[in-house]
């Protein structure tokens, strides 16, 4: 297996990681639904979403969780060297997200420790969901534990 990402050594409290860019759609939307079982409202009624502030469906918050978890693998950072999510904390919603946003993920590393193994390391980063007009739709701060480079 050939290793694309990035070992937790390779990481630096301040650096800031982006994803590759990917556009929402009615047709996500409704997958989501489908998989999900959540057809609210505000996820699936055309009528009634006519009603509230977004006048149309809206992603699922979990949804755009799972795409830039996506876009993450994309990106080929945890590709080989991500052993563990350990925890997502403070996780907000910001804005709505809609059929025809085109979102990515920018992230900057906010902390890592070492554990009392050696084979692995802890890395902790700020997380934003952020829209095309530079907006953050969602953000967190996602704790992962990483291999470690072979001593």
């Amino acid at each position: 297996m050939t290793i694309r990402g990035m070992y937790f050594e390779d990481f630096t409290v301040g650096q800031v990681i982006e994803t590759p860019r990917r556009t929402i759609t009615s047709t996500d939307i409704v997958n989501f639904a489908c998989l999900s079982g959540d057809f609210n409202g505000v996820h699936a009624d055309h009528e009634y979403c006519k009603t509230t502030p977004f006048g149309e469906p809206i992603a699922h918050a979990p949804l755009v969780y799972a795409i830039m978890g996506g876009l993450t693998y994309a990106s080929g950072i945890n590709d080989g060297t991500l052993l563990a999510v350990l925890g997502i904390d403070k996780w907000r919603m910001h804005g709505p997200v809609k059929h025809g946003d085109t979102l990515h993920m920018r992230q900057t590393v906010e902390e890592k420790r070492e554990t009392s193994k050696p084979d692995r390391g802890i890395v902790s980063f700020k997380r934003e969901f952020v829209n095309q007009r530079g907006e953050a739709v969602q953000s967190m701060i996602a704790t992962f534990m990483y291999k470690r480079k072979a001593a």
